[in-house]
């Protein structure tokens, strides 16, 4: 039945639902990812991906959409800001040594859980307008380069530190998308404007960003602190700083952020007071109160044993205290040799 629409309205039918939903701009663009496929294999080649396996576990299925769903010929992209309106500076709070500091994705409701509610809403709008069609919807679960489609569907451009970024909205914003067998009409690729700008690759705290357009993953504290299952390398842990869940440094001083917009989304306001949360309170909580205050979040990726393990280097880099000290002893005991491992070298830097 989509063959019959006039695709044009229905591409504009398609944004406007998007704005209905919460979404700040929805573009549509082709599956054509050439260029994109080839940087991915050289960074693959690289190793840049460190433990994340899953990167180079489907083949070229994250580069070719309808080797992942077969039929795609279109994609709808849609960002959404998530930046909270905070009273304190995020700025403020990563000078602040004994405050955590959680990227602010991660402060209120799994960013997951959202845009996919949303996108599901806007999938059955269209099928109730177009007829049955194929589609498949996602949110950074599943081998799809979304920020390559968010550039050719107008959305923004990847820049120097490889986040999507908007001239009018800066880059405090998500994706998701919509893979679908309906023919629309196409938006016009977003074009790049960091020009001589190198200010996310000089702020970067561990210098994971080597080059223009090239971040090793296994320098960046986001993967340091989420991704890595194992100890996090010394030599990393002292430009760790209280960043205990991921790390906002590349977009903070990104001079395009004077234009991001606070999000109006409930979902995305801090919980628990995690914005601005005690570094000794948060590694005082145990498995149960951990659960039950994650709960819902994009926090519990980290697991009880990551997040204490994140807090104790911390700690390590905190201003000496005797709460400080106490909170540390405290964990020496723990039944995770990697926790202990960590606590210990907290310890140290006490001495």
């Amino acid at each position: 039945m989509a063959e019959k629409l006039n695709q044009q309205e229905l591409a504009e039918q398609i944004a406007a639902w998007g704005v209905e939903l919460g979404f700040q701009q929805l573009g549509i663009s082709d599956i054509q990812l050439d260029t994109a496929e080839r940087r991915l294999k050289e960074w693959l080649k690289s190793g840049f991906h460190g433990e994340m396996d899953y990167m180079s576990r489907h083949g070229q299925k994250r580069s070719r959409p309808a080797e992942l769903v077969a039929g795609t010929i279109r994609v709808i992209s849609a960002r959404m800001d998530y930046l909270p309106d905070e009273q304190n500076s995020p700025t403020a709070l990563l000078d602040d040594e004994s405050r955590a500091y959680i990227a602010r994705y991660a402060l209120g409701r799994d960013y997951h859980k959202v845009l996919r509610t949303r996108l599901q809403t806007l999938a059955d709008r269209i099928e109730a307008k177009a007829g049955a069609f194929g589609y498949r919807v996602f949110v950074d679960s599943a081998p799809v380069l979304e920020k390559p489609l968010a550039q050719k569907a107008g959305l923004g451009w990847i820049g120097k530190h490889t986040n999507l970024i908007n001239k009018e909205a800066g880059s405090w914003f998500m994706l998701g998308e919509i893979y679908t067998d309906i023919p629309l009409p196409t938006d016009k690729a977003a074009s790049e404007h960091c020009g001589s700008c190198r200010t996310c690759i000089d702020v970067c705290p561990t210098g994971a960003i080597i080059a223009p357009f090239v971040l090793d993953a296994r320098r960046c504290i986001s993967y340091l602190t989420i991704e890595l299952k194992g100890a996090i390398p010394i030599e990393f842990r002292a430009a760790i700083g209280n960043r205990v869940f991921g790390c906002d440094d590349c977009q903070l001083f990104c001079p395009w952020n004077k234009f991001a917009r606070h999000s109006e989304e409930t979902d995305f306001a801090p919980r628990h007071g995690l914005d601005s949360a005690d570094l000794v309170t948060l590694f005082s909580w145990d498995t149960t109160e951990w659960e039950k205050k994650t709960r819902g979040s994009a926090i519990r990726r980290t697991g009880h044993e990551g997040w204490l393990r994140n807090i104790a280097v911390a700690l390590g880099n905190a201003k000496t205290s005797r709460r400080v000290i106490e909170a540390l002893c405290s964990r020496l005991a723990h039944p995770s040799p990697l926790v202990r491992e960590h606590v210990q070298w907290a310890l140290l830097q006490h001495q």
